[in-house]
């Protein structure tokens, strides 16, 4: 008897340190398959579960020997690096969180080929949700052309082109609709693979659980932006008190959350197939887009952040009640295609790529204007590929946009962006103590800003770059011109004014048509008049009283002129875009081609003179 309750205690013993064994290492013990629940929720909260056991349990506890011990922190320390960076846009991040899920699924949650069709039914097309045919066309065209993958997805299938809508059937709107995504399906599914299976599930939980549920993926793709919470009705007309028993007529209309819009080639493309689901799901996509580098706290009080991503992307996020419901824009910069030969494909499109070079080339002061959309910061980018290498480049921007330093490694550039605490006037004059000769503005936004962007053109820099939202070259003069009237720096409209002329040499304006084509509509140029001229006195000259007269009323007049509406300058569009093509118009004032030549080579100076010769000269000029 004794022998038995020996053998029963040793027994208990083993099962006891079994199980302190799973429990201490984190390692969860297998459940039967059967009783698994192979569904998105479940195995999101599965996974949950499992990385914060990873994460936290107590290494020490464990008896490890020291080199393991070294190994298990070690991978702990990178997971949880990978667990934060990942939700700031990191695409590497990214793929290591989503490789972990995937293996998770396998090891531990016993996903395979027996039962992951429960998850996502891939062997029965009819039961596929559109989101699920979308994300399966995702995945295929990724496999072969990475992040332009939904670029192409678009471009075969002609997916961006104008629709006539659902309303009332007449206005063209872009959208992407169900039957497409149902069509493009039946002609593009392929066979999947059991891993290829495997990493669909693993992304859509990892999209529900870190990323940016629907969005996730499309945010990685070469497009413009993407956008969501900005149509459909907005909370407070189905929420509170607005809730009526009858509201079961709104069961079926798009709210903010069933909102995802992408910006593709200038085009904002609605997709309503995609859904964040519910208000809560859009809310904490809304809170976890912004937060790389910890830029603040987004609240009721500040009711919106604009901040950079991980990869570059400009992010802007927005909440009640600054805003009818949370939403978020995410503007992408295709830095690789930041050439001017890539930006201007128009015939004769030599003609404007040479006169922006040599514009930058001659140190001139240059705006680059447009609507939001139009290329204005792409152009930018590439433009200072010209500008000589010997040259220390400062730039001062509300949010980092034109990362230069990833295009132009080797340059001497820094860049200084706005915050709480650092207003955009602050850092422009630091910029006075940094060693600069070129200054670029990402974009002129606040009279303060514009107002120093006028001085320091005058005095603290060879020349600059700068953005602008101006419709029209006078729009222009005129917003810089009452940027510099309302900051106190001048009290005269016609001296401020005159100040605006006196810097500003030549600006570049940007168009986007309703099919998204972007051009340059015209490139033109300040010319200042001669302001200095002596008033008329043929009255001394004069014979009669009257001959004394009506000559003096010249002379008053001429005064009265130069008083209220004299012109100060004269606008020459040197370049403009007529019938689809590139066209020469008047040439250069002799003396901005003077000032031009100044700052040249010798080698650019020829090339120059030539460039002109070749463009201008059935215009009359050279």
């Amino acid at each position: 008897m004794t022998l038995i309750n020996l053998i029963l205690s040793l027994v208990l013993l083993l099962l006891v340190a079994a199980l302190l064994y799973f429990r201490m290492s984190g390692r969860e013990i297998d459940k039967p398959s059967e009783e698994r629940v192979y569904t998105v929720d479940a195995m999101t909260a599965f996974v949950k579960q499992a990385l914060h056991e990873r994460t936290s349990s107590n290494l020490y506890d464990l008896g490890l020997s020291e080199e393991e011990f070294r190994r298990r922190k070690s991978k702990r320390l990178e997971l949880k690096k990978a667990l934060r960076g990942c939700t700031s846009g990191d695409l590497r991040d990214k793929a290591y969180i989503t490789q972990v899920l995937a293996d998770l699924l396998i090891r531990q949650y016993g996903l395979g080929e027996s039962n992951i069709n429960r998850v996502i039914p891939f062997d029965d097309p009819y039961e596929l949700t559109p989101q699920d045919q979308f994300e399966i066309l995702l995945f295929l065209y990724k496999k072969r052309y990475r992040y332009d993958a939904l670029s192409e997805l678009i471009r075969k299938f002609d997916l961006d082109r104008p629709k006539l809508g659902i309303e009332d059937g007449k206005t063209e709107s872009y959208r992407i609709t169900v039957e497409e995504i149902h069509e493009i399906y039946k002609k593009e599914a392929r066979r999947l693979t059991l891993d290829d299976k495997i990493q669909i599930v693993a992304q859509r939980i990892y999209q529900q659980y870190k990323g940016f549920s629907v969005v996730d993926e499309i945010r990685d793709m070469r497009i413009d932006g993407v956008s969501g919470g900005v149509s459909g009705l907005p909370p407070s007309v189905w929420e509170g008190e607005w809730e009526l028993d009858a509201n079961g007529l709104l069961q079926e209309v798009p709210k903010s959350h069933d909102s995802v819009w992408i910006f593709y080639k200038g085009k904002s493309i609605h997709l309503p197939f995609l859904s964040f689901g519910s208000e809560q799901e859009l809310r904490r996509v809304c809170q976890n887009i912004y937060k790389h580098n910890l830029p603040g706290q987004l609240s009721e009080a500040t009711g919106y952040k604009v901040n950079e991503m991980a990869d570059g992307s400009r992010v802007v996020v927005l909440r009640p009640r600054f805003s009818e419901s949370w939403a978020f824009f995410v503007r992408k910069f295709d830095v690789q295609s930041a050439t001017l030969e890539q930006l201007i494909r128009d015939p004769n499109a030599e003609l404007p790529i040479g006169l922006i070079a040599y514009l930058v080339k001659g140190a001139r002061i240059t705006s680059i204007t447009g609507a939001q959309g139009s290329g204005k910061t792409t152009l930018l980018m590439a433009m200072v590929r010209y500008i000589p290498a010997i040259f220390p480049i400062r730039v001062q921007e509300m949010s980092f946009e034109l990362h230069l330093r990833k295009i132009y490694k080797d340059r001497n550039i820094l860049s200084f962006r706005e915050t709480e605490t650092i207003s955009g006037q602050d850092g422009l004059d630091i910029q006075k103590k940094t060693d600069g000769t070129v200054n670029i503005l990402g974009e002129v936004a606040t009279d303060p800003v514009a107002a120093w962007m006028i001085q320091m053109a005058q005095v603290a820099s060879l020349f600059t770059l700068f953005t602008h939202h101006a419709k029209t070259f006078r729009d222009l003069v005129l917003s810089l011109r009452n940027s510099l009237l309302k900051t106190g720096v001048f009290t005269n409209e016609h001296v401020a004014e005159q100040q605006v002329v006196s810097v500003l040499n030549f600006d570049i304006h940007l168009k986007r048509d309703v099919d998204g084509h972007r051009y340059i509509e015209r490139i033109t140029e300040c010319v200042p008049l001669e302001q200095e001229m002596a008033y008329p006195v043929s009255y001394r000259d004069a014979d009669t009283l009257d001959d004394k007269m009506a000559a003096f009323m010249e002379t008053a007049t001429e005064y009265f002129r130069r008083s209220t509406d004299r012109t100060l300058y004269a606008e020459r569009n040197i370049v403009e875009f007529r019938d689809g093509r590139y066209v020469a118009v008047h040439p250069i004032s002799e003396r901005n081609r003077r000032e031009m030549e100044e700052q040249m080579t010798g080698s650019e100076r020829s090339a120059f003179s030539a460039f002109l010769t070749a463009h201008w000269r059935d215009t009359g000029g050279y």
